[in-house]
């Protein structure tokens, strides 16, 4: 069967991409290709750098992040079963759309894969049962290079379509301010490095 057309949409947020993932169906079933490495060097001007390989199954609700790391983490990610909303949060403050975010619809019925360069922040929340999460990390974990902003920061104002389900982690996490006054958050500028790492487009703001 004929394969389906992939496309790359940017973000708005320089160094976030969308990229419809290729998949290959027979009468077996069918191939999801959600990550190579050549089409990221074509997005981003970098050689991909995996080190990590990450799966997640969350109930319906259930939000994970505002995550980043110091001094930084790219990732590339992907729903494989069910259905979630990931947002990218430009958290760089030397960076033009400093304080915003991107949100879109990640799910296995029309495959596509978000890729975040190094000083992005990453959420998303579960808009289904047991919805099975995959992503690459250009660094291994490390809980003292992991950071977290609080995903219902009302300056961010996300647009959770759910009522959120949190880990304390992530409910106690510092605002985008408090994290900025702390001085956790990147100083460095859009394109200083990147991994890197379905309806499109569901939501982006600006804070005032």
């Amino acid at each position: 069967m004929r394969r389906k057309e992939e496309r790359v949409n940017p973000s708005g947020i320089e160094g976030h991409w969308i990229e419809r993932s290729s998949v290959h169906p027979d009468h077996r079933g069918s191939l999801h290709e959600w990550f190579r490495a050549s089409r990221v060097w074509e997005l981003t001007g970098h050689a991909p750098s995996v080190a990590q390989a990450n799966c997640t199954v969350s109930r319906r609700g259930s939000v994970r992040g505002i995550h980043f790391a110091a001094p930084g983490q790219a990732k590339s990610v992907a729903c494989v079963h069910g259905a979630v909303l990931d947002v990218a949060v430009d958290i760089r403050t030397g960076s033009p759309t400093y304080g915003q975010w991107h949100a879109v619809r990640l799910d296995s019925e029309s495959p596509a894969t978000a890729h975040l360069s190094e000083d992005l922040g990453h959420a998303f929340m579960a808009l289904s049962d047991n919805a099975v999460v995959v992503y690459l990390s250009s660094t291994e974990y490390d809980p003292g290079r992991a950071r977290a902003i609080n995903p219902l920061d009302p300056w961010l104002g996300i647009d959770w379509p759910l009522t959120p389900l949190l880990s304390d982690q992530d409910r106690f996490a510092p605002t985008l301010a408090e994290a900025w006054a702390q001085g956790l958050l990147p100083t460095g500028t859009p394109g200083a490095g990147t991994l890197t790492t379905g309806s499109l487009t569901t939501g982006m703001r600006r804070p005032a």
